[in-house]
């Protein structure tokens, strides 16, 4: 008798290197299965209309690839949870694919794992040790100290062969009971952002091979801002939804002819697995700071009026509204300009991390909660090890923006006034204003708070700290719940933060 097999669905919206579709044509009948929760919808939710909208491209993508092989994905709404154990009254087992996720998701995950009829599927170079402190920090080191266990284990993964995608598949015996337009008009999904690529294994593929192509322009693309909105990967957002696995992406590049371009993107992707690996290892990534020290740190300073004009991008620094306009109107932002932000937030502005954090995070169409607050947290040196390193906006804007044309796309209010006077627009003399037709203080608003004061102050706060942070840093379970390597820290990765930790960004290093 064949069994009949649900596929749930979450962050691997494709047919080709999916384990636990490849599992289940081996095993029975797949019934591939998407569960639209309501939790992510509406204003409550920490998703832009322009992320839910490119989940439904992929959606509907991955549908296509199913009636192309026979079948259909099927598209319920409501829990999870409560959906799936519904199905499983007309089916015989669970399959899906191990996905590293925190909060309501990581709660609904591990209630479905935990049913007698699931099997997970964990094939994506994650290490996820069962033993585990009450907080769910892993209680055994899964970096291995200073072994490369978890670089084998990484390589091993990207250089695997992917599971195969069969090639026919029977009708789906669950049915949907909504579908994409419905949830779209449900929830009024209307987008506002501009230039949001297309979601979808199809498009994914397309921009891959674009990329593919102009590889060897990647390190140049990187740091400047205007640069990397137009010619970087913008890969990023079908990797956090699985519409194309690492893996794929990787042996695609791995097969281009070598080049610094290659090899700088192929360690990229390791770096992306590295900080799924943080979240991993500690879920509280997402809610708290990982050192005990920080934990609170500038809560109670909150200034609604600060963080209004951080998130609106009228601070008075150009780069740094610049990067909020551009964040807010199109959902993207590089990885600098992402550090140059949360930098700015938190150690000038002295905001709480967390309110910066979720801003980004329901903003960004790629968001990825392993990389987003992982990153907040290590840019504001929450961990204890990474250097304090206060980002200066007329610095980034002189070496990354020397003609403007970031800033100008973004804050046209500033574009008639000469580059030397982009990078402080209040210290522009009044005849340059004038001439410009330019008035700082009407037009464009001054500074909010004096940069070189609040540095200043951040870093002195900061070196008060620092003798209790090293000291909470020898608790094995903090360092554990960081997922920290004995390796060096305090490096730079040229790109505009420190490296995963501590300098690695090449193979030999992780």
């Amino acid at each position: 008798m064949t069994r009949e097999i649900l596929v749930w669905h979450r962050a691997d919206l494709r047919t080709v290197d999916n384990a636990a579709l490849s599992a289940a044509a081996e095993d029975g009948r797949p019934c591939p299965v998407f569960v639209i929760d309501p939790r992510y919808y509406g204003g409550d939710g920490l998703a832009c209309d322009a992320r839910l909208r490119f989940l439904h491209e992929c959606l509907t993508d991955l549908d296509r690839q199913y009636r192309d092989r026979g079948s259909s994905l099927a598209l319920r709404e409501g829990d999870p949870r409560a959906v799936l154990r519904e199905l499983l009254d007309d089916a015989d087992a669970l399959y899906c694919n191990r996905a590293t996720t925190a909060r309501h998701g990581r709660r609904v995950a591990e209630g479905v794992r935990s049913w007698p009829e699931t099997t997970t599927f964990a094939d994506d170079g994650i290490c996820r040790p069962d033993a585990r402190h009450p907080d769910g920090t892993v209680a055994v080191d899964t970096r291995g100290g200073d072994t490369d266990e978890w670089a084998d284990g990484c390589e091993a993964y990207f250089e695997g062969e992917p599971a195969p995608r069969p090639d026919a598949l029977p009708d789906n015996q669950v049915e949907s009971t909504t579908s994409v337009a419905a949830v779209e008009e449900r929830y009024d999904v209307t987008p506002e952002k501009t230039g949001v690529p297309s979601g979808g294994t199809v498009a994914g593929n397309e921009r891959l091979s674009a990329f593919c192509e102009r590889i060897s322009d990647y390190p140049a693309t990187v740091s400047p801002p205007a640069a990397a909105e137009e010619r970087s990967s913008r890969l990023s957002p079908y990797l956090a939804f699985g519409a194309l696995s690492t893996r794929q992406v990787y042996q695609r590049v791995d097969s281009l002819p070598a080049g610094r371009g290659a090899s700088m993107f192929r360690s990229r992707l390791y770096w992306n697995r590295h900080y799924t690996q943080k979240l991993a290892d500690w879920p509280g990534w997402t809610e708290r700071a990982v050192n005990p020290v920080f934990r609170g740190l500038f809560r109670d300073e909150h200034d609604p009026e600060l963080v209004a004009a951080w998130q609106e991008g009228r601070t008075g620094f150009p780069m740094v509204d610049a990067a909020m306009r551009a964040l807010v109107e199109t959902g993207y932002i590089n990885f600098r300009m992402r550090a140059l932000a949360a930098t700015v937030f938190g150690y000038v502005l002295r905001e709480w991390w967390r309110r910066g954090a979720d801003f980004m995070y329901r903003h960004l169409v790629d968001a990825d909660a392993a990389i987003n607050y992982t990153q907040w947290q290590s840019q504001l040196n929450l961990t204890g090890v990474h250097p304090v390193r206060v980002y200066d906006p007329a610095k980034q804007l002189r070496e990354y923006d020397p003609d403007g044309e970031f800033v100008r796309e973004y804050v046209p209010e500033l574009a008639p006034l000469p580059d030397e006077h982009l990078v402080r627009p209040a210290k522009a003399p009044l005849v340059v204003q004038d001439e410009a037709g330019v008035r700082i203080g009407e037009d464009y608003p001054r500074p909010v708070v004096d940069y070189e004061r609040r540095a200043a102050a951040a870093r002195e706060t900061y070196a008060r700290l620092d003798d209790r942070a090293k000291e909470a840093l020898s608790d094995p379970r903090v360092r554990r719940r960081g997922s920290f390597s004995q390796r060096r820290r305090d490096a730079d990765d040229g790109t505009g933060g420190s490296r995963p930790d501590d300098g690695q960004t090449s193979l030999d290093d992780f």
